[in-house]
Protein backbone atom coordinates (compact mmCIF):
# COMPACT_ATOMS: atom_id res chain seq x y z
CA UNK A 1 0.00 0.00 0.00
CA UNK A 2 1.23 3.58 -0.88
CA UNK A 3 2.56 5.53 1.38
CA UNK A 4 -0.21 8.64 0.16
CA UNK A 5 -3.23 5.71 0.82
CA UNK A 6 -1.99 4.62 3.84
CA UNK A 7 -1.85 8.32 5.25
CA UNK A 8 -5.56 8.87 3.47
CA UNK A 9 -6.90 6.11 5.70
CA UNK A 10 -5.11 7.83 9.14
CA UNK A 11 -6.95 10.55 8.59
CA UNK A 12 -10.19 9.20 8.14
CA UNK A 13 -10.11 7.19 10.77
CA UNK A 14 -8.85 10.27 13.22
CA UNK A 15 -11.71 12.00 11.69
CA UNK A 16 -14.25 9.40 13.27
CA UNK A 17 -12.91 9.79 16.34
CA UNK A 18 -13.09 13.63 16.44
CA UNK A 19 -16.56 13.05 14.95
CA UNK A 20 -17.17 10.67 18.33
CA UNK A 21 -16.12 13.27 20.63
CA UNK A 22 -18.18 16.28 19.34
CA UNK A 23 -21.04 13.64 19.58
CA UNK A 24 -19.98 13.28 23.13
CA UNK A 25 -19.85 16.30 24.27
CA UNK A 26 -23.48 17.48 23.18
CA UNK A 27 -24.72 14.85 25.58
CA UNK A 28 -25.19 15.03 29.32
CA UNK A 29 -25.57 12.33 31.38
CA UNK A 30 -28.78 12.59 33.23
CA UNK A 31 -30.13 15.68 30.72
CA UNK A 32 -29.75 13.61 27.72
CA UNK A 33 -32.84 11.70 26.25
CA UNK A 34 -32.44 8.26 24.51
CA UNK A 35 -33.31 10.36 21.57
CA UNK A 36 -31.07 12.92 21.89
CA UNK A 37 -28.40 9.82 21.79
CA UNK A 38 -29.99 8.09 18.85
CA UNK A 39 -29.77 11.31 17.05
CA UNK A 40 -26.02 12.04 17.65
CA UNK A 41 -24.79 8.42 17.29
CA UNK A 42 -27.45 6.47 15.24
CA UNK A 43 -29.46 3.40 15.98
CA UNK A 44 -27.07 1.41 18.05
CA UNK A 45 -25.14 -2.11 17.11
CA UNK A 46 -26.97 -3.74 20.24
CA UNK A 47 -29.28 -3.48 22.91
CA UNK A 48 -29.37 -4.85 26.28
CA UNK A 49 -31.26 -5.01 29.42
CA UNK A 50 -29.56 -4.38 32.41
CA UNK A 51 -30.31 -3.10 36.06
CA UNK A 52 -29.41 0.06 35.14
CA UNK A 53 -31.94 0.25 32.30
CA UNK A 54 -31.22 -0.02 28.32
CA UNK A 55 -27.48 -0.15 27.32
CA UNK A 56 -26.61 0.71 23.55
CA UNK A 57 -23.62 -0.24 22.25
CA UNK A 58 -21.93 1.90 19.37
CA UNK A 59 -18.88 -0.41 18.18
CA UNK A 60 -16.25 1.38 16.46
CA UNK A 61 -14.47 -1.72 15.32
CA UNK A 62 -12.98 -3.18 13.25
CA UNK A 63 -11.66 0.22 11.88
CA UNK A 64 -11.36 2.14 15.25
CA UNK A 65 -10.26 2.15 18.75
CA UNK A 66 -12.95 2.29 21.02
CA UNK A 67 -16.26 0.96 22.00
CA UNK A 68 -18.95 3.20 23.50
CA UNK A 69 -22.16 1.58 26.22
CA UNK A 70 -24.76 3.88 26.49
CA UNK A 71 -27.20 3.55 29.42
CA UNK A 72 -30.90 4.80 29.42
CA UNK A 73 -32.21 4.98 32.71
CA UNK A 74 -35.77 3.69 33.42
CA UNK A 75 -36.76 7.69 32.88
CA UNK A 76 -35.58 7.89 29.71
CA UNK A 77 -32.72 9.29 30.11
CA UNK A 78 -29.02 8.90 29.03
CA UNK A 79 -27.44 7.79 32.55
CA UNK A 80 -23.88 6.79 31.75
CA UNK A 81 -21.83 6.52 28.60
CA UNK A 82 -18.54 4.47 28.87
CA UNK A 83 -15.92 4.17 26.24
CA UNK A 84 -15.03 0.26 27.69
CA UNK A 85 -11.88 -0.80 25.52
CA UNK A 86 -9.59 -0.44 27.76
CA UNK A 87 -7.52 -1.47 31.19
CA UNK A 88 -10.28 -1.01 33.66
CA UNK A 89 -12.84 -2.61 31.61
CA UNK A 90 -10.13 -5.48 30.47
CA UNK A 91 -9.35 -6.50 34.30
CA UNK A 92 -12.97 -7.61 34.75
CA UNK A 93 -12.33 -10.13 31.97
CA UNK A 94 -11.53 -13.61 34.26
CA UNK A 95 -11.51 -16.80 32.98
CA UNK A 96 -14.44 -19.15 33.23
CA UNK A 97 -16.30 -15.96 32.14
CA UNK A 98 -19.20 -16.65 29.68
CA UNK A 99 -18.84 -15.37 26.19
CA UNK A 100 -22.03 -13.00 26.43
CA UNK A 101 -21.09 -11.68 29.38
CA UNK A 102 -17.89 -11.04 27.84
CA UNK A 103 -19.91 -9.51 24.30
CA UNK A 104 -21.97 -7.57 26.83
CA UNK A 105 -18.37 -6.07 28.62
CA UNK A 106 -16.61 -5.13 25.57
CA UNK A 107 -18.92 -5.05 22.61
CA UNK A 108 -18.06 -6.63 19.49
CA UNK A 109 -14.63 -7.16 18.38
CA UNK A 110 -12.55 -6.46 15.61
CA UNK A 111 -11.70 -10.03 14.53
CA UNK A 112 -12.22 -13.52 15.72
CA UNK A 113 -10.04 -16.45 14.83
CA UNK A 114 -11.52 -19.98 15.37
CA UNK A 115 -8.65 -22.77 15.99
CA UNK A 116 -10.59 -25.92 15.29
CA UNK A 117 -7.79 -28.09 16.32
CA UNK A 118 -7.33 -26.28 19.43
CA UNK A 119 -11.41 -26.33 20.05
CA UNK A 120 -10.58 -22.47 20.71
CA UNK A 121 -11.44 -18.98 19.49
CA UNK A 122 -9.68 -15.83 19.76
CA UNK A 123 -11.60 -12.62 20.00
CA UNK A 124 -9.28 -9.11 19.39
CA UNK A 125 -10.47 -5.59 20.28
CA UNK A 126 -8.48 -2.82 18.50
CA UNK A 127 -7.06 -0.01 21.41
CA UNK A 128 -5.08 2.75 22.34
CA UNK A 129 -3.08 2.74 25.06
CA UNK A 130 -2.77 5.92 27.61
CA UNK A 131 0.74 6.70 25.14
CA UNK A 132 -1.41 6.67 22.43
CA UNK A 133 -0.01 3.22 20.84
CA UNK A 134 -1.97 0.98 19.04
CA UNK A 135 -2.88 -2.05 21.03
CA UNK A 136 -4.55 -5.10 20.40
CA UNK A 137 -6.87 -7.03 23.34
CA UNK A 138 -7.08 -10.86 22.88
CA UNK A 139 -9.49 -13.31 24.20
CA UNK A 140 -9.29 -16.86 23.96
CA UNK A 141 -12.64 -18.93 24.47
CA UNK A 142 -12.82 -22.83 25.16
CA UNK A 143 -15.82 -24.78 22.87
CA UNK A 144 -17.60 -24.45 25.89
CA UNK A 145 -17.51 -20.42 25.44
CA UNK A 146 -16.22 -19.75 28.36
CA UNK A 147 -12.45 -17.51 28.41
CA UNK A 148 -9.69 -19.34 29.14
CA UNK A 149 -7.04 -16.65 29.05
CA UNK A 150 -7.05 -12.85 27.80
CA UNK A 151 -4.11 -10.13 27.64
CA UNK A 152 -2.74 -7.20 25.28
CA UNK A 153 -0.03 -6.44 23.34
CA UNK A 154 1.14 -3.80 20.71
CA UNK A 155 -1.06 -4.27 17.46
CA UNK A 156 0.81 -6.09 15.27
CA UNK A 157 -1.17 -4.31 12.18
CA UNK A 158 1.61 -0.70 13.08
CA UNK A 159 4.27 -3.33 12.76
CA UNK A 160 4.07 -3.90 9.10
CA UNK A 161 5.75 -1.75 6.98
Amino acid sequence: MTRAIRMGILAFLLSLGACDNQRIQELEEGVATEADVVARFGQPENVWDSPEGRVFEYNRQPAGQKNYMITIGPDGKMAALRQVLGPRYFAQVQPGMAMEDLRKLLGKPAKVTPFKLRNETEWDWRWQDEHGAAMLFTVVLNGDQKVVRSGSAVDPATLKS
